[in-house]
């Protein structure tokens, strides 16, 4: 079981209060990359809005910051997925860097992704979302080299984004 399914699991055995202190504790500490992932590049991701109704729309944003003297190379695909769940509708499975209209700049030959502005994918919060606390898991993969070492290390860096779904539906 992962960690933010073990932080719901436990999260259900709690008073409703405590429940919502719990959830206002992660998001004031934001979320980012688990545990265990490479050092690299870290994972700085949160939702827009926060608290959401059944029928809104809304945005994951994605900062990557990377260790300096890194890049990440749009070859072999860099792609954003996440843990389907019933919550959050997204239009596609995974994202490329193509799908996401991420810049790709060049120096000496060699072609970077520009990561200096967020990522945000678009999503549609479910008409049968429940009411309460709930974790959005995802993972990116990507192709991270040295400009000063010369190495490239294919690799994958896990994040997790807590949020509040409300029972209210969004009105058009």
């Amino acid at each position: 079981m992962s960690i933010p399914a073990l932080f719901l699991a436990r999260l259900s055995r709690i008073p409703r209060t405590l429940q919502v202190l719990a959830l206002a504790g992660a998001f004031l500490l934001g979320a980012g990359a688990l545990a265990g992932d490479e050092d690299l590049l870290r994972i700085e991701a949160s939702l827009r809005p926060k608290s959401l109704s059944r029928g809104e729309e809304g945005k994951v944003v994605l900062k990557v910051l990377l260790k300096p003297g890194l890049f990440i190379s749009p070859h072999p695909a860099f792609t954003i997925e996440f843990t389907a769940g019933r919550e959050l509708v997204f239009p596609k499975n995974f994202y490329t860097h193509s799908d996401l209209n991420m810049e790709v700049l060049e120096e000496g030959g060699k072609q970077y992704l520009n990561l200096e502005k967020p990522i945000e994918i678009p999503f549609t919060v479910s008409l049968e979302a429940s009411r309460g606390g709930h974790i959005l898991e995802g993972k990116i993969k990507y192709f991270a080299c040295s400009r000063k070492e010369g190495w490239c290390l294919k690799n994958t860096a896990r994040f997790a984004i807590p949020f509040f779904t409300r029972q209210t539906v969004k009105k058009k």
